[in-house]
């Protein structure tokens, strides 16, 4: 879930509501072909065609049947593969929520409620070999909790504006730390998301609800200048823009 109206109280809730025990798995690594393939099909510039999704649903769906049937474990997976599938998951996961509700002018509309309580990022939908997911899950159970990789925040789309682009390649663990820098890159660089001069750094909200994970070895403005064109001073004033929740979907 990208919105982290992120009190002590509701990641409290969100941690005790997702200590769920882990059906053991021996599931070995998948390709991610049929996903690459419906990505350079379906996405244009970081936009979505979902129309184009739904006439591909049986492809689709194929991918999906993989990702259900091969739940990553420690034996048979690197942490690289573990990574990979999980941020792919997690992408392809939104695709789906977002497909059983289209049209949808915002993800968002799909359900309102409270963060970590009852929105539509604590939705139960995903069934990986009889474990059941949300998309809150996914993102801050795993992918925060057990890679501490700041880099999964311009990887995982919420099918947003605002949000990062949908890359039209799926991630790879061979190729996934070259994947995510040029993620960071072009997320940073974006002047649609963060607008960086020397003396004033206009940043995505993500930097502000994920700014503990970008500065656990350094400062924020150090982390974004790893990455960006501009290099921010350290005394750049820093704000947070407006965050678009409209569908990052294709225009016909």
């Amino acid at each position: 879930m990208r919105t982290f109206l992120f009190t002590s109280l509701f990641f409290f809730l969100s941690c005790n509501n997702n200590n769920k025990q882990i059906v053991a798995s021996n599931s070995t690594p998948i390709s991610y072909d049929i996903w690459t393939e419906l990505l350079q099909k379906h996405v244009v510039d970081g936009k979505v065609n979902y129309k184009g999704f739904k006439e591909d649903k049986v492809r689709f769906d194929e991918y999906l049947n993989l990702l259900n049937t091969h739940h990553p474990n420690n034996k048979n997976w690197s942490k690289n593969e573990q990574l990979a599938y999980w941020i792919n998951a997690y992408n392809a996961y939104t695709v789906e929520l977002v497909l059983k509700h289209y049209p949808v002018k915002s993800i968002k509309d799909i359900k309102k409620g409270l963060p970590f309580l009852n929105s539509v990022w604590d939705i139960e939908f995903i069934e990986i070999e009889g474990n059941k997911y949300t998309l809150n899950h996914i993102e801050h159970q795993i992918l925060r909790k057990e890679f501490d990789e700041p880099r999964i925040h311009f990887a995982i789309v919420c099918a947003s504006i605002s949000c990062p682009n949908l890359w039209n390649e799926a991630f790879t663990a061979d190729n996934i730390d070259v994947q995510l820098t040029a993620q960071a890159r072009a997320f940073i660089n974006d002047k649609t998301k963060n607008n960086i001069s020397p003396n004033d750094a206009q940043l995505s909200k993500i930097f502000s609800w994920f700014k503990s994970d970008f500065t656990k070895k350094t400062t924020l403005l150090e982390y974004i200048n790893q990455f960006s064109d501009t290099k921010a001073s350290s005394d750049a004033k820093v704000n947070s823009l407006d965050y678009d929740w409209g569908l990052n979907e294709l225009s016909n």
